[in-house]
This record gives structure tokens, C-alpha cells and sequence, in this order.
């Protein structure tokens, strides 16, 4: 789509008369992502920054109406988001206009106004349990509002997966149990927990010192709708929903007359940072010092090749970075041809990054590990640290950068920039202007990676690559060696041009 065009997200909720929640940050939060809201009014509210005085919600007849209206719309929205439910009433209006949708609906379930007043009895919970929940995609619920959709208390790591994995029970496709109303001055890290029953993690940041925090709920809920909207994944959603309430609370103000908190303030889509979450399996696994820094971070051309023989070859012609990923070897054949790679990579000072053998690379003393996402969890990043080695790793999207960014890894492997022949993958190539997004956004060292050939150079080098990796485009050329010269020197010449 072009940027004069954006998905609508339909967003149920109340108006918050001191417009700092509800429907208000769901229209600032969309548009701020790039989404637009469309929106169904349950209920006005008589509130201010101190004090809750009134829930009116609208008559049947209204809602219904709003319902139709928008059932009947000549655009179908991308997502759904569903925040305060007047009552009881309602609540079985909405579960019904929903019966057949297919958009994922977000639930941020509201039971009390951040001014006061509890809004959910017993029975209005077990009637959102059995005909609300088996329709949702997302449900985000904090701390206290998952503890009381189970009816008690939620104490820890353990009680809080097991309670994702209950609300998962409920019917809910996935759940986002949020940490920000955790109340313990020890604890320095503002940490989410997400489930889906097939991947689980943690989403931490450091906690700021703010005291506007208004409609954080609302926020976060609309972010996610409004990614899922934009055709992020479900898992790229909360990381983006999760940078916008970072970014939000950082410009989070203060009204003039009104004595309690302000509310957030989203500004765009998020690219700093400072707003990136760590996103990892175990909730205390925070400690992460970061790996040490590559001589030159422009690493220029980056060969990634299979076997030792490509090295005698390409080495000599002067290139510093290289990455064996040897992908048919096993036991002393391997070892053997790690063993030598490792010796000529120290022989031509070139930075040889080996793939995946993290433990092989440490007793040979390489340069380096390069780990793909499905080798982090596996291999031991503390004693790869320690022997101090660097690591790079590579990353797709949102969800893996977050992952890779836990690590403080040397460089960060963006891709794929291109479509590409040397593997199958799901990913849409993101080409330069993707690629740009994350130069803009990352302090790493980037390696743009995927499909780059000749006239594919300059472009990357120009959205901001730290380094071009390269495959098939040499070890496929009719002349290797020559080929490999001609891009180390358009390389070299850009990078030292800066």
C-alpha cells in the first residue's frame, strides 16, 4: 500500500471524558503507527485525572447500530480492538457481531478505570470467559486483570506462565500478560510475558521514571491491532506494541488543571533503540554484558562460504571478514576443517566468523561465532562471551531483533534484502528502504544479507550497510577471485568515501 493509504482497525471502547484513554488513545495510537480507527462508542465516561464518578453506557439500540454500521462497511477492517464493554448487555451484542469475523481481535480486557471503580462483577466475567474469549486472537491483559479473570493470585515466574497457559485454555489464541502494575521497587525492568501455546517469551524494558501513565492499556492493545493490521506478524506486533509503549511513555505529558497523571503519547512509527525490548525465554535473564566490538566496524565485504578450500582463495586478495558455514561435515572431518580455516584466518588478519560450531570455535580460538535464530537458545552465549570471541547473528524481523538485541551481539545480519536462491524463507525481502528502517533504528554494526549481486551494491551501501554479505554472487561467478576484487574495491571505496 502507499503511504497516502492505510488499514482501518475497528476499535470498541468507551470515551474517557478526560480524553486520555479509551477510544481517544486508540485513534492517537493508530494514527501515529500508520493505521486508521474506526470507532464504536460503548460508553461515555465522567472522569478526570483524579476521579471515575460515572460509567453510562449506550443503549442497545445505539450499539447495535454502531455494530451494523460498520459490519456493512465497503472495506473490511484488518483487525479488531475491543476495550471497555458497558455491560452485560453489550458484551453479548459485540460476542454476537463477531460470530463470523475473521480479522484477529485484540482484547484488552478494561475492569477499572485507572481513576477507580472496579466495572466487572463475577457474573460479567464468566459470561466475557465463555462468549467473548473463544473469539479472540489477543488477549492483553495486566497483572491484576489476569488474576481475576482466574479468580487468584498470580506470584512469580511460574504462576505467571501457568496462567498463561490457563487464559490459553479459555480459548484465547494467544496472550500478552503485562508487567507494568508489578509494584516492587526492586525490580527495575517492566516485563511482559507472552503465549501462544507454541512460542513463549519475555518482553523486558527498563522501567522509566513517569508518572503520566494513562491509557497504557488502550495503548498497547491499538499498537498491536495496528502492526497486525500493517501485515506484521503476531509476534512482530508485540515487540512493535511493546517499542510504542516505550516511546509513548518517554513523551508522556502532564495537563495543565488536571492534578493526576497525563496520559502517553505516542509520535510514529517507533525506530529508536532506546524503545527496543529484550525478548527472551527466562524472566531473570537480564545480566547479558555486551560482546566485544569488531576491530573496524565497517566490515566491508563478508564472503559466507562452505569450505576451507574458498579461503586460500579469497584471502589473499586482501578481504578482512569472512564466515565459514559448513553444512555437510561431522566429527574429525569438521574439527579438521574448522581447525584450518580458523589457523588462515589468523595467517591474513581476516575476521573469520565461524557458523554455528560455537564450541569448536572457542577451543580453536577463532575470531568469532555467527548464530542463526534457532541456534541461540541452543548454544552458551556466557561462555562464548567469555572466551571473547564476537558473536553475529541473524536476524528477519522485529521479533528476532529484539531476540538478537538481548545478546548485545558484535553485529546484527539483516535480511533477507533480497529474494535469494541459497535457502527457502518465509520473510518478505525488505529491500533498501527495509534495510534503512533498521540502519535508522540499530546502533549495531549491519550486514546487509540476501541476494545482493553487482548492481544490488550501491543501493545497500546506501541504506546504510556496515558491511555486504555475499554467497552465490562469487562462489557461483565464472571468475570467483576477479569478481571478489571488483566488490571489495567498490566497497572499500563508499566506506572510506564516509
Amino acid at each position: 500500500m502507499s503511504k497516502r493509504e492505510r488499514p482501518s482497525i475497528l476499535c470498541i471502547g468507551g470515551n474517557d471524558s478526560a480524553a486520555m484513554a479509551g477510544l481517544s488513545m486508540d485513534c492517537r495510537t493508530a494514527e501515529a503507527l500508520g493505521a486508521h480507527a474506526l470507532s464504536i462508542c460503548t460508553a461515555t465516561t465522567a472522569q478526570n485525572s483524579k476521579h471515575f464518578n460515572a460509567l453510562n453506557p449506550v443503549s442497545d439500540a445505539v450499539l447495535e447500530s454502531q455494530l451494523n454500521c460498520h459490519s456493512q462497511a465497503e472495506h473490511a477492517y484488518a483487525a479488531i480492538k475491543i476495550g471497555l464493554i458497558g455491560d452485560k448487555s453489550q458484551l453479548k451484542l459485540i460476542g454476537n457481531s463477531l460470530k463470523h469475523q475473521t480479522a484477529p481481535i485484540i482484547c484488552d480486557p478494561v475492569m477499572a478505570a485507572s481513576a477507580g471503580n472496579n466495572l466487572w462483577d463475577a457474573e460479567f466475567i464468566a459470561q466475557f470467559k465463555a462468549q467473548l474469549m473463544p473469539k479472540l486472537y489477543l488477549l492483553t491483559p495486566n497483572l491484576p486483570e489476569a488474576e481475576r479473570l482466574l479468580g487468584k493470585v498470580i506470584n512469580g515466574e511460574d504462576a505467571i506462565k501457568s496462567a498463561a497457559q490457563e487464559l490459553l485454555a479459555l480459548g484465547t489464541q494467544a496472550v500478552l500478560i503485562k508487567g507494568g502494575h508489578v509494584n516492587d521497587a526492586q525490580n527495575a525492568w517492566s516485563q511482559d510475558y507472552f503465549s501462544d501455546g507454541k512460542r513463549s517469551f519475555w518482553l523486558s524494558s527498563a522501567r522509566q521514571a513517569n508518572t503520566n501513565t494513562r491509557g497504557t492499556g488502550c495503548c498497547m492493545a491499538s499498537a498491536c491491532a495496528s502492526a497486525l493490521a500493517l501485515e506484521y506478524s503476531l509476534y512482530d506486533a508485540v515487540v512493535i506494541a511493546k517499542m510504542t509503549i516505550n516511546q509513548s511513555l518517554r513523551h508522556a505529558y502532564s495537563v495543565i488543571g488536571q492534578a493526576g497523571a497525563g496520559p502517553l503519547a505516542p509520535q510514529s512509527f517507533p525506530i529508536e533503540q532506546q524503545d527496543l525490548p529484550h525478548l527472551h525465554q527466562v524472566k531473570d535473564d537480564l545480566k547479558h554484558g555486551s560482546f566485544p566490538e569488531c576491530n573496524n566496524t565497517k566490515l566491508g565485504l563478508y564472503p559466507v562460504i562452505e569450505r576451507t578450500q574458498w579461503l586460500k582463495r579469497l584471502l589473499p586478495l586482501g578481504i578482512t571478514t569472512a564466515q565459514l558455514r559448513v553444512k555437510d561435515l561431522e566429527g574429525e572431518a569438521l574439527e579438521a576443517e574448522i581447525k584450518e580455516a580458523i589457523a588462515l584466518g589468523h595467517k591474513y588478519k581476516c575476521r573469520l566468523f565461524i557458523n554455528d560450531y560455537w564450541q569448536l570455535a572457542i577451543k580453536h580460538g577463532a575470531y568469532g561465532v555467527h548464530l542463526g535464530q534457532e541456534d541461540l537458545d541452543e548454544a552458551d552465549i556466557h561462555a562464548i562471551r567469555k572466551a571473547g570471541l564476537r558473536l553475529g547473528t541473524s536476524t528477519h524481523c522485529h521479533y528476532e531483533v529484539a531476540r538478537a538485541h538481548h545478546y548485545k551481539p558484535s553485529y546484527i545480519a539483516v535480511g533477507p534484502v533480497y529474494p535469494t536462491t541459497s535457502k527457502d524463507m518465509p520473510w518478505i525481502p525488505h529491500g533498501p528502504a527495509g534495510f534503512s528502517y533498521w540502519r535508522t533504528c540499530l546502533d549495531y554494526p549491519l550486514v546487509a544479507i540476501g541476494g545482493i549481486n553487482a548492481k544490488r551494491i550501491q543501493p545497500m551501501l546506501e541504506a546504510g550497510a556496515d558491511s555486504i554479505a555475499m554467497i552465490t554472487a562469487i562462489t557461483l561467478a565464472a571468475a570467483p577471485e576477479a569478481t571478489a576484487s571488483v566488490y571489495k574495491e567498490q566497497i572499500d571505496a563508499y566506506q572510506q568515501s564516509y
